[in-house]
C-alpha cells in the first residue's frame, strides 16, 4: 500500500484528494486510522499530493498576542451555541461586512463543509461536532472565491486550516481569514454509526445531530437524546476519555500554544467568572494576528480578561496532544471483533458506564 504520508499519520484533511488531477487517491478508514492510499494504475507521478500534504510540509505557527474569554452579545446566539457563541458572532459579522464564511455542517448523514455569504445561513454551522468531518471539495471553492477577489473566513480544526493554507498558497492568503478550534482529537464517523445502530438509528436518518448542550455531553437528534436525556452515552464516554480518536491525533503537531490560525476558539474551562455566567457558555479566544484583531473588533462580542496560564492549564491541547489511553488497543480490538459499542465501552470504562446506566434508571423512575 503506497500512501501520501507516513502510515497511520493521515489527518483526513482531504487536500491530497482535492488536488489530484487523476482521482488517484482514496482515503482508507480503518476505524483507528486514516490513510491516503495512492492508486498506482491511475497515478501519473505529478507529486502534487506529496507537495500539498501538511505532514510533508512545515506549517507556520504563531504565538498568541491577545487572549480573552467572552460570548456573543446576542443572547439567542449564545444560548444556541455549544459554548459562548463566539464562532457564530464572528461569522455573522464577517458576512455583514461583505465576506464569505465556511465551516462544518451536518447534512444527509455526513459532516461536510459549506460556504455562504448569507446571514440567514449561519445557523447551520452552529454546534460542536465530535467526529471527523470531510472538507473534500471545499478548498477548491475557497480558492476560486479568493481568486475572484472575495474575502473568506474559514473555521475548522487546526489540521484543516493548515491544509487550506497550503492549498490556496501565499499569493491568495491575504484575503483568507482563519479560525481554528481547540481539538482533543476526532473519531472516524464509522464509530458514531456503530454507536447509533445499537438503537436502530442510521446517520442518514438523523435530521439535526448534536453532541453537547453546554455542559451536558450526549448525542442528540434535535432536543432528544439517543438515550435518556441527561445521561452521558457510551459514544461521549469514549470521546471524553480520548480512547476513540484516530492514531494521528495523539501526535498532533498543532496541539501547542503556538497556533496555525488568526484566532483560536475553545471553551473557557476553569474560568473565574460566576457559575451562572459559565452555565450560559463562555468561549476562550486567542488572537494570533492583526487579521484576528480585526475580526474581534468588528464582531458583536462581550470580552472579559482571562488568566492565560489558567486557560492553558485547563485546555491541555494548548500544551500537548491528547495522550493515548492504555485501553486504546483493547477498545479497538473489541470493536473490530464485532463487539457492540456499548459493550466495548463497558469493558474499557466499566465504572463510568455503570454510573450512567444507574443515572438512566433513576431518571426513568423519576419521570414515572
Amino acid at each position: 500500500m503506497t500512501t501520501v504520508c507516513e502510515l497511520n499519520k493521515c489527518t483526513g484533511c482531504m487536500a491530497c484528494v482535492d488536488i489530484c488531477p487523476k482521482n488517484a487517491i482514496n482515503i482508507k478508514d480503518s476505524l483507528d486510522a486514516y490513510n491516503a492510499v495512492i492508486d498506482a494504475d491511475k497515478c501519473i507521478n505529478c507529486n502534487l499530493c506529496h507537495k500539498i500534504c501538511q505532514n510533508n510540509n512545515n506549517v507556520e505557527l504563531s504565538k498568541p498576542i491577545k487572549w480573552y474569554q467572552g460570548w456573543a452579545e446576542d443572547e439567542d446566539v449564545r444560548s444556541r451555541s455549544s459554548s459562548g457563541g463566539a464562532a457564530t458572532a464572528l461569522m455573522l459579522s464577517f458576512v455583514e461586512n461583505g465576506g464569505y464564511v465556511c465551516s462544518c455542517i451536518f447534512r444527509d448523514g455526513q459532516f461536510l463543509f459549506d460556504v455562504t455569504n448569507k446571514k440567514e445561513d449561519i445557523g447551520m454551522f452552529a454546534g460542536s461536532k465530535y467526529v471527523k468531518s470531510n472538507p473534500l471539495g471545499i478548498y477548491k471553492k475557497i480558492k476560486d472565491l479568493l481568486k475572484g477577489g472575495e474575502k473568506v473566513l474559514f473555521i475548522g480544526l487546526p489540521c484543516q486550516v493548515a491544509a487550506l493554507k497550503l492549498f490556496v498558497g501565499d499569493q491568495l492568503v491575504a484575503d483568507l481569514y482563519t479560525v481554528d478550534l481547540i481539538c482533543h482529537g476526532t473519531p472516524s464517523p464509522q464509530l458514531l454509526q456503530m454507536f447509533l445502530k445499537q438503537y436502530g438509528y442510521e446517520l442518514k436518518d438523523i435530521k439535526n445531530i448534536a453532541f453537547r448542550k453546554k455542559n451536558n455531553f450526549q448525542v442528540r437528534d434535535g432536543d432528544n437524546g439517543i438515550i435518556t436525556n441527561g445521561v452521558t452515552d457510551s459514544y461521549l464516554i469514549s470521546f471524553l476519555n480520548g480512547v476513540c480518536y484516530t492514531e494521528n491525533c495523539y501526535n498532533c503537531k498543532y496541539a501547542q500554544f503556538n497556533r496555525v490560525s488568526d484566532i483560536t476558539l475553545g471553551d473557557s474551562w476553569g474560568s473565574d467568572l460566576s457559575n451562572e455566567e459559565q452555565s450560559k457558555g463562555v468561549s476562550l479566544i486567542l488572537v494570533q494576528s492583526d487579521k484576528g484583531c480585526e475580526l474581534i473588533e468588528k464582531a458583536d462580542l462581550i470580552l472579559k480578561d482571562v488568566d492565560i496560564n489558567n486557560a492553558v492549564a485547563n485546555n491541555k491541547q494548548l500544551e500537548h496532544p491528547s495522550v493515548k489511553p492504555v485501553k486504546y488497543d483493547s477498545f479497538f480490538k473489541s470493536l473490530k471483533s464485532g463487539t457492540s459499542y456499548n459493550k466495548s465501552i463497558c469493558k474499557a470504562y466499566k465504572k463510568q458506564y455503570i454510573k450512567q446506566l444507574i443515572k438512566k434508571i433513576l431518571i426513568k423512575c423519576k419521570l414515572r
